[in-house]
């Protein structure tokens, strides 16, 4: 008699290892948002050496629109100074179960750039 050994996983290891799972795609997902965010950079940098002062609307940037490559953000961009800018990625729809970092942040002042709210949201 011969035995057969079936390789899988049970269903206890499945759902053992769906929250991992989950959250390892949240964060994974966050790149969206950083590349989104980027572009925002990118765009506001062009758009200042040619009419001297940041934007103060997604609409006038060149190559940017209101939600991220993947439709996982919302993006919004406000003024915070004559010199200055945030730009903010918003998670929308099952990205935003990523309690701890729902909204990615990029603060520019003089050409200097600060990303929030943590580095870990920037998967650095």
């Amino acid at each position: 008699m011969q035995h057969r050994f079936h390789r899988g996983f049970t269903l206890v290891e499945c759902v053992v290892a769906l929250p991992s799972f989950q959250g390892q795609a949240l964060r994974t997902s966050r790149l969206d948002a950083v590349q989104a965010l980027t572009r925002v950079q990118l765009a506001q940098e062009q758009y200042r050496a040619a009419h001297g002062l940041y934007a103060t609307e997604l609409a006038v940037l060149r190559g940017v629109t209101p939600v991220s490559d993947q439709g996982r953000y919302t993006l919004t961009v406000a003024s915070t100074g004559p010199e200055s800018y945030r730009a903010t990625a918003v998670a929308r729809g099952a990205q935003a179960r990523d309690s701890s970092c729902q909204a990615l942040t990029l603060d520019v002042a003089g050409g200097w750039a600060q990303a929030g709210p943590t580095a870990q949201c920037w998967n650095r």
